[in-house]
């Protein structure tokens, strides 16, 4: 995403959550979102290298989410590769349907981009991409009134090349509107500030206030339902800034609804060497998730109680405290249930490999360990939460 510097917000002191109520089946699957998901699924990504529209590399990240959403259930026809070239380039969109119970063949459109310069692109948009896939993981299997696409585009950094390809050749075909398009929900660059991670506690709301302006409002009225949902389905602030060069604006010019994440306190990393994935904030990313799942309930107006068929992971340790955090020596782990008494904590490299193990330890020493930052997992029972962990001297 290439926003400009100067945004327009309005305040977070207040957030009227207005007529929408808080529906307990929604939270439930919000709390579902796991933290351990996001890191794989950012970790993996990073692996895939420079993911540079038309290289092997993204063609390679194209396949690697394609198996994702075969590994969570989704069956091949629902599974699309959208195919679209210019210049010498050749590349492809990755489309994904939920069919609707009620309407079908109206649509919420969720989306991100996978493609990347110059680095990984962990945070753009490797963030909003893992984002996507736990909320694919978690929806599956969840009845909704209305369809849901879940598209990956690619061709974001080389000017919205994917998701113009879809917007005028698939959803519309000339001046004819293809498909029944409810909203556009886009999640781009959703990664945090590493340094600011103490402060990452506010997302903007984007918001729809050029373009065309028959659809200024609706974007106003949608935006202010995803402030809602976020607040009730997350511990996360808002703040609203204009919509800006990111792949709803194909779809807000023909006319669309569109409203999306953008994080607020902005990384210095994008389409450099450095967006990698210890420069993100993983738990920042894993509270947008919660926001993006309760929200994308809302919009595609999910049913309202669990099925006998839904696993949710309601988790205790969500308000584990580690501190100091960096760290030179000495972890404390503060436990958000004094009763917990069995319990592992290990920290691994990003690659995965397990550096050190403890049991039933609330201080471990971690002085053997080089400065740099690591992946904390404190484990008890069925419970599992994930944290960032920096050690420097």
């Amino acid at each position: 995403m290439k926003k400009i510097a100067v945004f327009l917000f309005t305040s977070i002191a207040m957030q009227s959550i207005g007529a929408q109520s808080f529906i307990q089946a929604y939270k439930d699957r919000a709390d579902a979102v796991s933290q351990s998901n996001i890191i794989t699924n950012l970790q993996q990504f990073a692996a895939l290298g420079i993911k540079t529209t038309g290289s092997q590399e993204n063609a390679n990240a194209l396949n690697w989410l394609k198996e994702k959403y075969l590994s969570y259930g989704y069956t091949a026809d629902q599974i699309v590769e959208d195919p679209f070239s210019f210049s010498v380039t050749n590349s492809k969109n990755l489309v994904i349907t939920k069919q609707g119970t009620l309407y079908p063949n109206k649509y919420v459109i969720i989306c991100g981009h996978f493609d990347s310069i110059n680095g990984p692109g962990v945070n753009d948009n490797g963030s909003g991409t893992s984002i996507m896939l736990e909320a694919a993981r978690i929806l599956r299997t969840v009845s909704t009134e209305y369809s849901i696409k879940f598209i990956h585009f690619s061709g974001e950094e080389q000017g919205l090349k994917g998701s113009y390809h879809y917007a005028n050749n698939v959803a519309y075909q000339g001046s004819t509107r293809v498909l029944d398009i409810k909203l556009v929900f886009n999640l781009d660059q959703v990664g945090g500030k590493m340094s600011n991670s103490t402060s990452n506690n506010v997302v903007y709301c984007d918001e729809d206030q050029g373009g065309l302006p028959g659809n200024n409002a609706a974007s106003t009225a949608v935006t202010q339902q995803l402030r809602n949902c976020t607040a009730l389905y997350s511990p996360l602030q808002t703040e609203v800034d204009p919509a800006e060069n990111t792949d709803y604006i194909p779809f807000e010019q023909k006319g669309e609804i569109i409203t999306g994440f953008f994080e607020r306190i902005r990384s210095n990393f994008p389409h450099s060497v450095d967006d990698t994935f210890a420069n993100t904030d993983p738990v920042y990313i894993y509270k947008i998730g919660k926001a993006s799942v309760g929200a994308l309930q809302h919009f595609a107006t999910a049913l309202e109680t669990l099925g006998t068929h839904e696993v949710t992971s309601k988790n205790s340790l969500e308000e584990l405290q580690i501190y100091p955090n960096p760290v030179k020596n000495t972890i404390n782990l503060k436990l958000p249930d004094s009763k917990i008494k069995n319990f592992s904590f290990e920290i691994t490299d990003f690659q995965g490999r397990l550096l050190l193990k403890t049991e039933n330890q609330t201080k471990v020493d971690v002085s053997n360990l080089e400065n740099g930052a690591y992946v904390g997992v404190l484990k008890t029972g069925d419970q599992i939460v994930v944290r960032k962990v920096l050690v420097a001297r």
